[in-house]
């Protein structure tokens, strides 16, 4: 009889080979996997309480936290799905993503509970509300409360067929509502496996958890390094100088990061006080990667900088920039140019990158398609939205919407987003591009190159700038460093100094709420 391809093996697997070793570190809080393993069945006990049964959906608004990472499995393991909420989003999102999932229980960290209060009455599914600690709060039930008033013996788990639904994670919402993207006992396991495989963890490795768990099960860490016996660390903020301390102090190998973060680790200040020589490698993700961040991190930290590419949709896992044998024998700036690829697909991965009629592009690295990939980490489609899960899903084919070139490696390399191409005077230009040159600019901290209006070319790329501190640029400084490496029409018609850029709860430049400033009074984003 063959066994489903459930994560909640994962988990299984080590407390039978690594009970009594620490698996999971919280602030002051240790915690090893024998009590991982009894507080996620307590937790499991604890809803079963409840009235929580396979199938219904439960929500947690939580930082990355101990409490989140026993519900990858105390949830899961009973069939029931487990909705991680993005904690930046509004009371508005939270009160359309509750409803549309029809949560029964939202778990709620202390800091979030005034927001919580605001949902009251207005999700008419939402049963119980629990809060994160032992507090014992009017209304609410204390989440150890809770897990202490459960029995701790394994949870007997019902029939559970690898192609449920097991996780329910919502699209930020950025470009419309907001989608709950399904995913699969199956496409969970595999993306674990991988993971494993493509980064090289194993019970040696201790990763910090600097990726929101929100954010698509934090790139499959819950699973992945659950399965090897590695250790986690969790991070409830990021922040630079405490990612240091924690490095130091726990013996933190790995993390996944998105560029935003390594750009703020490069330009922390106090760095060299810190001991981080047992970090050996940090995976990159959620935004292309400018050439000058894999060579600052090369050069200063002596990290191994690992592209890494994927969508909520795919559980995340597409793509990984290791390199191939022959290529680490390349000088290192030759090296750097493969590891800010996008990378070739990880095992169980099929990609193609297609042009508009759907035939391949050329494998120069210079014709541009859209990534379209399948396998077993594909989505099982968008909760309650057929039409757009046919949509995005075309003959067993998901589609990204994202712009690449394919080398003669097989490397792909992102271009662009289809909705942040700039199409100026009949010409495509890749926002990302211009936003790599502009990073080799020594004075520039972040960047975010959009398409503005312009009554001749019907749009143009602007660039939004972020100053180093301590640091001076003027716009004409820049542009000038622009048409020095840059095809005339590729330079930024202008250039505008900001304070700071919006983000997503994930650390993602919002391109599309700085673009709404300068298409205000247009019908359609192009002129």
């Amino acid at each position: 009889m063959m066994v489903p391809m459930l994560p909640t093996r994962f988990l299984d697997r080590a407390v039978e080979l690594y009970a009594g070793k620490i698996g999971v570190v919280d602030g002051e809080k240790r915690f090893t996997y024998a009590q991982y393993f009894e507080r996620a069945n307590r937790l499991s006990h604890g809803l079963a309480g409840l009235g929580i049964k396979p199938g219904d959906r439960v929500a947690f608004l939580a930082y990355n936290s101990h409490e989140l990472l026993e519900a990858y499995y105390g949830v899961v393991q009973m069939g029931a799905i487990l909705l991680p909420l993005n904690i930046r989003l509004t009371a508005e999102d939270f009160v359309f993503i509750l409803n549309d999932a029809g949560a029964r229980v939202l778990v709620v960290d202390p800091d979030f509970a005034p927001v919580a209060e605001r949902l009251r009455g207005r999700v008419p599914s939402l049963e119980h509300f629990v809060l994160l600690g032992a507090e014992e709060k009017a209304g609410w039930l204390s989440y150890e409360g809770l897990l202490s008033g459960a029995r701790a013996h394994p949870y007997p788990r019902p029939a559970m067929d690898e192609n449920d639904v097991a996780e329910l994670f919502y699209t930020s919402g950025t470009t419309g509502t907001p989608k709950g993207v399904m995913l699969t006992h199956r496409n969970l396991y595999a993306n674990a496996i991988a993971y494993i495989t493509a980064v090289g963890v194993n019970d040696s490795t201790v990763q910090l958890h600097t990726v929101p768990l929100f954010h698509v099960n934090g790139w499959g860490t819950p699973h992945a390094l659950t399965a090897v016996g590695g250790t986690h660390v969790m991070i409830r903020k990021f922040d630079p100088r405490l990612v240091f301390e924690l490095i130091q102090r726990e013996k933190v190998t790995l993390a996944a990061m998105v560029p935003t973060m390594i750009n703020a680790l490069i330009n922390f200040p106090d760095a060299h006080k810190y001991d981080y020589s047992s970090f050996k490698k940090v995976i990159v993700g959620g935004a292309p990667t400018p050439l000058a961040f894999v060579k600052a991190v090369s050069e200063k930290f002596g990290w191994e900088y690992i592209t890494g590419y994927g969508l909520s949709e795919t559980s995340p896992i597409l793509t990984i920039a290791n390199l191939k044998e022959h290529l680490k024998k390349l000088p290192p700036e030759e090296r750097y140019i493969y590891q800010a690829k996008t990378g070739l697909p990880v095992i169980g991965v099929e990609i193609r990158v297609v042009n508009s009629e759907g035939r391949d592009v050329r494998r120069d690295g210079q014709e541009i398609g859209e990534i379209i990939a399948r396998g077993d980490v594909v989505m099982k489609g968008y909760w309650n939205r057929p039409e757009e899960t046919a949509a995005a899903i075309v003959d067993g084919w998901f589609h990204t919407g994202d712009m690449a070139t394919i080398d003669e490696e097989g490397y792909i390399l992102i271009m662009d987003r289809k909705k942040d191409i700039i199409i100026s005077g009949g010409e495509n230009i890749a926002s990302v591009e211009i936003e790599n040159v502009l990073y080799t600019h020594p004075a520039v901290l972040e960047v975010a190159v959009i398409a503005v209006p312009d009554p001749q070319w019907g749009e143009v790329p602007k660039a939004l700038v972020v100053l180093k501190p301590g640091q001076s640029a003027t716009p004409e400084e820049l542009i000038a460093h622009c048409a020095s490496r840059l095809a005339r029409f590729k330079i930024p018609k202008s250039v505008e100094i900001l304070e700071s850029l919006p983000k997503t709860g994930t650390g993602k430049i919002l391109k599309t709420a700085l673009r709404e400033k300068y298409w205000q009074g247009h019908e359609k984003r192009v002129s």
